[in-house]
C-alpha cells in the first residue's frame, strides 16, 4: 500500500492519531500530495466529512491546510457522485457537526457536484431536516438551485416523502410551481411517491395543477403510477376541482396500472366501473376517440364502450391485458416512456409462456413506437434491440433440442430486427454531435453484428440473402465508427464484441460475420485510431482463420499500426499457425517499394497520385 493510499484509509475510518504520524513533519509540497485525491476515491477531507469523523476533518483543514473546497468522487445510495465538495457530503450524510465546522471553515454553502446538487440537495434528498435548517437559517443556502435535470431542494423533498423539509422549504418561500426541464413540478412528483400529505400542502400553497412535458397533470402522474389515494383525492376534493374527462382518464389509467404493475385484475374492473359510470354520467355520454386503425400487436383488440362489453372481460384475462395497453396508449401517447415500456413487459411474459410469435409481434410495435418518438440511441431503444437479439439466440441455440421452438423464429423476425438496427444508426449518424466514441452507439453496433451472427442459423432463399447483404451494405455505406475508431470489421474480429448483453448471443471473433461483412464491401485495410487494420485485430485475437480471410479479400500483411508493427508481429509466438502464416507469403513487389519509401524518407507526396499516397502510408 503506497502512503497516499494509507492517509485516504486513516481519514475513511477515523484513525486521527495514525493519520497524525503519516502526515506530521512533511513541507507543504508533501501535505498537497497526499492530501490531494486518490484516483476514484476522493480526497482524505472529503471521505472524513463523508463518514463524520470531526476531528479528521478539522485536523486536515487546520494543520494540513487541505482544501475545503476541493472536490472529489464520493459513494452514496450505490452511486458514485463526482465532484461533490466535502460540504456536499457531510450534509448528504447529516453529520450536522462537520457541516458546521466546514462552513466556519470557509466551505461555500451553494458550491456544486458536477451534475449541479448543492449541499442543501444532498441534505433534502437524505431527509436530513435539522441540516436543512442550519443551511438556510444560519447560511442563507440558495432554495432555488436546480440539478441539471432541473430538480429543486422542494421537488426533491417531495419526491422522496420529507413532509417537514418540504414545509420548512415552503415557509422559506420556495417557489411552489417551479418546472423542471422535463416540466414537471413539486406536484407531479408527490403523485409519483404517493405523497399526500405534502401534496396537500402545496396545493394549500396555491400550487397549479399543470401538464409535464408529456402532458401529463398530477393527476395522470398518480395514476400511472398506482397511487390510489391521490387520484381519490384529486378527484373528490372541491379544492382541486376536476372535469369529468380528466377524472374518467386517470381512472381508466389507474385501472391499466392495476393490470400491469398490480397484477390485479379486479381492482382494474374496479377502476373501469367507475370510469364508465362517469362517462355514462348524466345521460350525456362522454365517447372514446376512434382509433384510427386497429394494432395487430394487440391481437386486433378495440377498447370497450358498454358496461355489458366492460363485464364480459372478467372472462378473458387475456383481453383485459390488451385493454390496458389500449388504454395507456390512448391516454399517454406513444411518446410517453411506460407506454412503450408496457408494451415490452407484456411481450416478454408471452416469451416466458413459450408464445415467441406473440411477443415478438409486441416488441416490434413498442421498438417502431420508441424509433419514431425517441431520440435516437436512446437506452429505452438500445434496451428493446438487445432484449431482441437475446431472445433470438435463446430459441435458436438448440434448434434440434428444442423442436418445435426454433422454428417459430425465421429469416424475416430476424431481417426485420436488423433492418431496424441499421436504422438506428444511420438516425444516429444524422445528428448534430458525432456519436462516433459514445458507449451506446458502439452497443448498437455490437448488436447489429450479432444479428448477423444469428442470421447464420435460419435458412433463407437467395432473395433474401440479398435482401440481407442490401441491408449490411447500408450500415457499410455510413461509414460507423464505435469505440477508438473501430469500423463493424474491426468489430467482428475482437473477441471484445461477444460481451453485449448479460445473457450470451453470438460469439466473436466470427469468421462468418466477416465474411458477410467483406462481401458486402467492408475495407479490409481500414484503421482505427490507432492506425490498426482489422488484421492487427484479429492478429491480437489469435483467429489464424480469420487473418486468412482478410488476407484473402486483400488486405496487407505487412500494414504497420501507430507502433509500427504489423499483424504477424502482434500473433501469439506459441500459435502453430504462426509458422505457416510467413508474411513474405503475402508481400508484394509494390509492397516492398512501399517500404523502400518510407525507410529512405525519399519524398513523394505531389510527385505521386493520390491512391498512391495512401498505399505507401498503409505500410
Amino acid at each position: 500500500m503506497d502512503l497516499r493510499t494509507a492517509v485516504y484509509n486513516a481519514a475513511r475510518d477515523g484513525k486521527l492519531q495514525l493519520l497524525q504520524k503519516l502526515l506530521s513533519g512533511r513541507s507543504r509540497e508533501e501535505l498537497d500530495e497526499l492530501t490531494g485525491e486518490v484516483a476514484g476515491g476522493g480526497t482524505p477531507l472529503l471521505i472524513a466529512a463523508r463518514y463524520g469523523h470531526l476531528d479528521v476533518v478539522e485536523y486536515l483543514v487546520d494543520r494540513c491546510g487541505a482544501s475545503v473546497e476541493a472536490g472529489g468522487s464520493v459513494h452514496f445510495d450505490g452511486e458514485t457522485i463526482e465532484g461533490a465538495p466535502p460540504l456536499w457530503a457531510a450534509s448528504a450524510a447529516g453529520h450536522l457537526d462537520v457541516v458546521r465546522s466546514l462552513l466556519r471553515r470557509g466551505a461555500s454553502v451553494n458550491r456544486t457536484t458536477r451534475t449541479n446538487s448543492t449541499p442543501l440537495r444532498a441534505a433534502c434528498f437524505d431527509g436530513h431536516l435539522e441540516v436543512v435548517r442550519y443551511l438556510v437559517g444560519e447560511h442563507q443556502a440558495d432554495l432555488e438551485v436546480a440539478n441539471r435535470h432541473g430538480h429543486t431542494c422542494l421537488m426533491i423533498s417531495c419526491y422522496k416523502g420529507h413532509r417537514e423539509i418540504a414545509r420548512y422549504l415552503l415557509e422559506q418561500g420556495a417557489q411552489v410551481n417551479r418546472r423542471s426541464a422535463k416540466g414537471n413540478t413539486a406536484l407531479h412528483d408527490c403523485a409519483e411517491s404517493g405523497s399526500l400529505e405534502i401534496l396537500q400542502l402545496l396545493l394549500g400553497c396555491n400550487a397549479r395543477m399543470e401538464r409535464d412535458g408529456y402532458g401529463m397533470t398530477p393527476l395522470l402522474a398518480a395514476s400511472v403510477t398506482g397511487h390510489t389515494n391521490i387520484v381519490e383525492y384529486l378527484i373528490q376534493e372541491h379544492c382541486c376541482p376536476t372535469s369529468r374527462e380528466a377524472a374518467v382518464e386517470a381512472l381508466e389509467l389507474l385501472g391499466a396500472t392495476y393490470v400491469d404493475k398490480k397484477r390485479d385484475l379486479l381492482g382494474a374492473l374496479k377502476h373501469w366501473r367507475r370510469a364508465m359510470e362517469l362517462r355514462h354520467q348524466g345521460g350525456e355520454y362522454l365517447p372514446k376517440p376512434e382509433p384510427q386503425q386497429l394494432v395487430l400487436a394487440y391481437d386486433y383488440s378495440r377498447e370497450v364502450n358498454t358496461t355489458e362489453e366492460l363485464e364480459a372481460l372478467i372472462t378473458d384475462p387475456d383481453e383485459m391485458r390488451m385493454q390496458a395497453l389500449l388504454i395507456r396508449e390512448r391516454i399517454l401517447g406513444p411518446s410517453h416512456p411506460d407506454t412503450s415500456y408496457y408494451i415490452r413487459y407484456r411481450g416478454a411474459v408471452y416469451a416466458d409462456s413459450g408464445n415467441f410469435e406473440r411477443c415478438i409481434r409486441l416488441w416490434k410495435y413498442a421498438l417502431d413506437m420508441q424509433q419514431n418518438n425517441l431520440e435516437p440511441l436512446s437506452p429505452m431503444t438500445a434496451s428493446s434491440f438487445l432484449s431482441f437479439a437475446e431472445l433470438f439466440s435463446y430459441v435458436l441455440q438448440d434448434r434440434s433440442a428444442k423442436g418445435s421452438l426454433g422454428t417459430q423464429i425465421g429469416f424475416a423476425d430476424l431481417m426485420g430486427v436488423l433492418s431496424k438496427g441499421v436504422r438506428e444508426v444511420e438516425r444516429a449518424l444524422q445528428m448534430p454531435k458525432e456519436p462516433g466514441d459514445s458507449a451506446q452507439f458502439t452497443k448498437a453496433l455490437a448488436i447489429i453484428l450479432h444479428l448477423l451472427y444469428l442470421l447464420e442459423k435460419v435458412e433463407c432463399t437467395p432473395s433474401q440473402e440479398h435482401m440481407k447483404h442490401q441491408t449490411v451494405y447500408r450500415l457499410l455505406k455510413c461509414a460507423p465508427r464505435g469505440k477508438n475508431g473501430f469500423t463493424p470489421l474491426h468489430m467482428a474480429v475482437d473477441k471484445e464484441t461477444t460481451n453485449v448483453g448479460r445473457y450470451p448471443v453470438g460469439r466473436f471473433p466470427s469468421l462468418h460475420v466477416v465474411k458477410v461483412l467483406l462481401d458486402c464491401g467492408a475495407d479490409p485495410d481500414s484503421r482505427d485510431f490507432d492506425n490498426n487494420t482489422p488484421l492487427h485485430i484479429a492478429a491480437q485475437n489469435n483467429c489464424p482463420a480469420i487473418m486468412n480471410a482478410l488476407i484473402e479479400a486483400g488486405a496487407h500483411m505487412d500494414a504497420t499500426n501507430a507502433f509500427k508493427k504489423t499483424a504477424y508481429e502482434l500473433l501469439d509466438e506459441k500459435l502453430l499457425a504462426r509458422s505457416t502464416m510467413q508474411p513474405f507469403n503475402y508481400v508484394t513487389l509494390q509492397c516492398l517499394a512501399a517500404r523502400a519509401l518510407d525507410k529512405n524518407k525519399i519524398p513523394y507526396k505531389g510527385f505521386i497520385p493520390e491512391e498512391l499516397e495512401a498505399f505507401i502510408e498503409l505500410h
